[in-house]
């Protein structure tokens, strides 16, 4: 394959083609009387890559002109004091959606906080309500990780259409709903969809026959390009930190140097859909602005 064959898909140019979208809808609806999105997010701890993306998420805002707050706790904040916020924010009419940014401490349970999130807000699209809506084919909101990834097909106009895709990695944040929305009947759908993970056998065999890849997994450049089909589109969602050479450098699950020998399209880590799922809460928060759940 040719150097001028291959796309990389930047996560940057697309995130900043959607933003102005966004940007551009949210002006528009305040023309006709609308309020101006306001999304909310609650951080308990220093986490330092929370902090760092609950801070890109109010930047995101400030850019598309949606409001923003910030409710930050100490990591040993009592659950009954979180609970609290939760439920204050449910009830804020001047809050369209909002977010509690994970991992939290291991004296709250993550699965108590998710549901106690009105759905009607729940932006992140963890939810049990929306989830179930989501693979219904409902109107919902999309976990923002595998709409970020709708968004960048889309963007690089990537057909999906009766390709085969596999998915590599069962979770419920990435890999179980990215499999479900590629398999719908809908303009990012329609592939064929094999969802691989730990357990499967014969998982190079999976790829070298897949059409479109989407790795979320959590190892590092755990695939190498020669498991690959020659031409496939690979998004690479993984963001592992390694250490090599005393240096500490963010790779993603695929071997990006011998993926580009073989792909026609990869995703790059960082700068790829990373960026993407801070255009899909946006999006998100949008439709809960504009009352389009």
């Amino acid at each position: 394959m040719s150097s001028a064959d291959f796309l990389l898909l930047d996560g940057k140019a697309a995130s900043a083609a959607w933003k102005e979208h966004i940007r551009k809808e949210a002006a528009e609806g305040v023309l006709v009387g609308k309020h101006r999105p306001h999304l909310a997010a609650i951080l308990v701890g220093d986490h330092p890559a929370s902090a760092a993306y609950v801070a890109g998420k109010i930047k995101d805002c400030e850019e598309v002109g949606f409001k923003s707050t910030l409710l930050r706790f100490p990591a040993d904040v009592h659950k009954e004091d979180l609970m609290e916020a939760i439920d204050a924010l449910n009830r804020r009419k001047d809050v369209d959606g909002f977010i509690v940014q994970l991992p939290l401490p291991n004296h709250i349970s993550e699965h108590e906080v998710l549901l106690a999130i009105d759905p009607a807000k729940d932006v992140d699209g963890f939810h049990p309500e929306n989830v179930g809506r989501m693979a219904l084919g409902l109107p919902t909101f999309v976990p923002a990780t595998p709409y970020g990834i709708l968004l960048l097909l889309e963007h690089f106009e990537i057909p999906t259409a009766g390709k085969h895709a596999v998915v590599v990695g069962r979770s419920h944040i990435v890999g179980s709903p990215i499999s479900i929305l590629l398999s719908q009947n809908t303009p990012a759908g329609n592939a064929t969809v094999t969802l691989v993970h730990s357990r499967t056998e014969g998982l190079e065999e999976h790829l070298r026959n897949a059409d479109l890849v989407v790795a979320a997994i959590g190892k590092p450049e755990f695939i190498p390009g020669s498991w690959l089909k020659p031409g496939a589109v690979v998004i690479d969602v993984g963001i592992n930190r390694v250490e090599r050479n005393g240096k500490s450098r963010l790779v993603g699950d695929v071997d990006f140097s011998s993926a580009v020998e073989v792909a026609s399209a990869v995703t790059p880590v960082p700068g790829g859909v990373g960026l993407m799922t801070r255009v899909g809460l946006l999006m998100n928060t949008l439709k809960a602005a504009h009352g389009l759940r």
